[in-house]
């Protein structure tokens, strides 16, 4: 028995009966483009940092008593 060819496979690409085409209509392109290009600001930190830190929250909130330390300490210094 041989094989089909790519082009006959290609043509066995049909949608099936029970699919419902009217369902599939109102879609929106770039529905999500912009959430998409807003990203997510990853951050790897190393090893040996991560170690002090359990979780993300706790990284994030010495950072914000750092930034905070560093500003009231930039206002000092002017």
């Amino acid at each position: 028995m041989k094989k089909k060819s790519e082009k006959q496979r290609a043509g066995d690409d049909k949608l099936r009966r029970e699919y419902d085409l009217s369902q599939l209509k109102g879609g929106v392109r770039g529905k999500y483009a912009a959430r998409y290009r807003e990203g997510t600001n990853l951050v790897l930190l190393s090893p040996d940092v991560a170690a002090h830190f359990p979780d993300g929250e706790s990284v994030n909130k010495a950072l914000r008593a750092l930034i905070h330390t560093a500003k009231r300490s930039r206002t000092r210094a002017h």
